[in-house]
Protein backbone atom coordinates (compact mmCIF):
# COMPACT_ATOMS: atom_id res chain seq x y z
CA UNK A 1 0.00 0.00 0.00
CA UNK A 2 1.18 3.50 -0.76
CA UNK A 3 -0.04 7.05 -1.23
CA UNK A 4 1.08 10.02 -3.28
CA UNK A 5 0.98 13.28 -1.31
CA UNK A 6 1.80 16.89 -2.03
CA UNK A 7 3.55 19.20 0.43
CA UNK A 8 5.87 22.13 -0.10
CA UNK A 9 5.05 22.21 -3.82
CA UNK A 10 6.48 18.72 -4.34
CA UNK A 11 4.92 15.28 -4.66
CA UNK A 12 6.08 12.26 -2.66
CA UNK A 13 5.23 8.55 -2.85
CA UNK A 14 4.98 7.32 0.75
CA UNK A 15 4.45 3.98 2.49
CA UNK A 16 3.79 3.34 6.19
CA UNK A 17 7.00 3.32 8.24
CA UNK A 18 8.90 5.48 5.74
CA UNK A 19 10.87 8.55 6.85
CA UNK A 20 10.30 11.51 4.59
CA UNK A 21 12.34 14.70 4.19
CA UNK A 22 10.08 17.67 3.36
CA UNK A 23 10.43 21.42 3.52
CA UNK A 24 10.06 22.92 6.99
CA UNK A 25 6.57 22.72 8.51
CA UNK A 26 5.47 24.63 11.63
CA UNK A 27 5.51 21.61 13.97
CA UNK A 28 7.67 20.53 16.90
CA UNK A 29 9.52 17.20 17.07
CA UNK A 30 7.26 14.50 18.48
CA UNK A 31 4.05 16.16 17.29
CA UNK A 32 1.63 14.58 14.85
CA UNK A 33 1.03 16.14 11.43
CA UNK A 34 -1.83 15.13 9.13
CA UNK A 35 -1.17 15.76 5.44
CA UNK A 36 -4.51 16.36 3.74
CA UNK A 37 -3.37 16.81 0.11
CA UNK A 38 -3.46 13.15 -0.92
CA UNK A 39 -3.41 12.73 -4.70
CA UNK A 40 -3.56 8.93 -4.90
CA UNK A 41 -4.07 5.98 -2.55
CA UNK A 42 -3.26 2.46 -3.67
CA UNK A 43 -3.87 -0.83 -1.83
CA UNK A 44 -3.57 -4.42 -2.98
CA UNK A 45 -7.09 -4.56 -4.39
CA UNK A 46 -8.02 -0.98 -5.35
CA UNK A 47 -6.60 2.40 -6.31
CA UNK A 48 -8.22 5.74 -5.53
CA UNK A 49 -7.19 8.59 -7.81
CA UNK A 50 -8.12 12.14 -6.86
CA UNK A 51 -9.19 14.99 -9.05
CA UNK A 52 -7.06 16.74 -7.80
CA UNK A 53 -7.22 15.17 -4.31
CA UNK A 54 -8.83 12.05 -2.89
CA UNK A 55 -11.85 12.91 -0.72
CA UNK A 56 -11.64 11.86 2.97
CA UNK A 57 -8.03 10.73 2.61
CA UNK A 58 -5.06 11.77 4.71
CA UNK A 59 -1.60 10.63 5.64
CA UNK A 60 -0.78 10.81 9.35
CA UNK A 61 2.88 11.45 10.16
CA UNK A 62 4.98 12.22 13.22
CA UNK A 63 7.75 14.82 13.24
CA UNK A 64 10.97 12.97 14.03
CA UNK A 65 13.53 15.77 13.75
CA UNK A 66 14.52 18.93 11.95
CA UNK A 67 17.61 19.52 9.85
CA UNK A 68 19.23 21.50 7.09
CA UNK A 69 20.28 20.46 3.62
CA UNK A 70 23.63 20.87 1.93
CA UNK A 71 24.80 24.34 1.00
CA UNK A 72 24.02 25.43 -2.53
CA UNK A 73 26.20 28.09 -4.15
CA UNK A 74 24.44 30.54 -6.45
CA UNK A 75 26.89 32.39 -8.72
CA UNK A 76 25.71 35.17 -11.01
CA UNK A 77 28.07 36.32 -13.75
CA UNK A 78 27.94 38.65 -16.73
CA UNK A 79 30.83 38.45 -19.12
CA UNK A 80 32.88 41.56 -19.91
CA UNK A 81 30.93 43.66 -17.39
CA UNK A 82 32.86 42.90 -14.15
CA UNK A 83 29.64 41.67 -12.55
CA UNK A 84 29.99 38.72 -10.18
CA UNK A 85 27.76 37.83 -7.22
CA UNK A 86 28.08 34.79 -5.01
CA UNK A 87 25.33 33.72 -2.66
CA UNK A 88 24.83 30.58 -0.58
CA UNK A 89 21.63 28.87 0.56
CA UNK A 90 20.77 26.03 2.95
CA UNK A 91 17.21 24.70 2.95
CA UNK A 92 15.53 23.86 6.26
CA UNK A 93 13.89 20.44 6.37
CA UNK A 94 11.65 18.48 8.71
CA UNK A 95 11.79 14.67 8.81
CA UNK A 96 8.42 12.92 9.03
CA UNK A 97 7.77 9.27 9.80
CA UNK A 98 4.59 7.98 8.13
CA UNK A 99 2.46 6.20 10.74
CA UNK A 100 -0.90 5.82 9.01
CA UNK A 101 -2.65 6.15 5.65
CA UNK A 102 -6.38 6.78 5.79
CA UNK A 103 -8.93 6.62 2.99
CA UNK A 104 -12.73 6.90 3.14
CA UNK A 105 -12.45 7.78 6.83
CA UNK A 106 -10.82 4.49 7.88
CA UNK A 107 -7.25 3.40 8.42
CA UNK A 108 -5.54 1.16 5.86
CA UNK A 109 -2.75 0.15 8.27
CA UNK A 110 -3.31 -2.57 10.86
CA UNK A 111 -3.46 -1.50 14.52
CA UNK A 112 -0.31 -3.38 15.52
CA UNK A 113 1.71 -1.88 12.65
CA UNK A 114 0.44 1.63 13.43
CA UNK A 115 1.38 1.28 17.11
CA UNK A 116 4.82 -0.02 16.12
CA UNK A 117 5.37 2.98 13.78
CA UNK A 118 4.18 5.43 16.46
CA UNK A 119 6.57 3.89 19.01
CA UNK A 120 9.41 4.11 16.49
CA UNK A 121 8.62 7.79 15.84
CA UNK A 122 8.45 8.58 19.56
CA UNK A 123 11.80 6.87 20.14
CA UNK A 124 13.47 8.78 17.30
CA UNK A 125 12.07 12.16 18.39
CA UNK A 126 13.18 11.59 22.01
CA UNK A 127 16.66 10.68 20.77
CA UNK A 128 16.75 13.90 18.71
CA UNK A 129 15.59 16.02 21.67
CA UNK A 130 18.25 14.43 23.92
CA UNK A 131 20.93 15.25 21.33
CA UNK A 132 19.72 18.85 21.16
CA UNK A 133 19.68 19.16 24.95
CA UNK A 134 23.24 17.85 25.26
CA UNK A 135 24.40 20.30 22.58
CA UNK A 136 22.70 23.18 24.41
CA UNK A 137 24.32 22.10 27.67
CA UNK A 138 27.74 22.01 26.01
CA UNK A 139 27.23 25.56 24.75
CA UNK A 140 26.03 26.73 28.16
CA UNK A 141 22.61 27.79 26.90
CA UNK A 142 20.64 25.41 29.14
CA UNK A 143 21.62 23.89 32.45
CA UNK A 144 21.40 20.13 32.92
CA UNK A 145 18.34 18.99 34.88
CA UNK A 146 19.18 17.66 38.31
CA UNK A 147 18.62 13.94 38.78
CA UNK A 148 18.07 12.13 42.03
CA UNK A 149 20.44 9.29 42.83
Amino acid sequence: MYAVIETGGKQYRVTPGQTLEVELLPALPGSEVALERVLLVSTDDKTLVGSPTVADARVVTTVVREGRGDKIIVFKYKSKKRYRRTQGHRQDYVYLLVTDIQADGKSLVSDEDRKRYEAMAARQSKRYEARLLSAYEALGIVEAPETEA
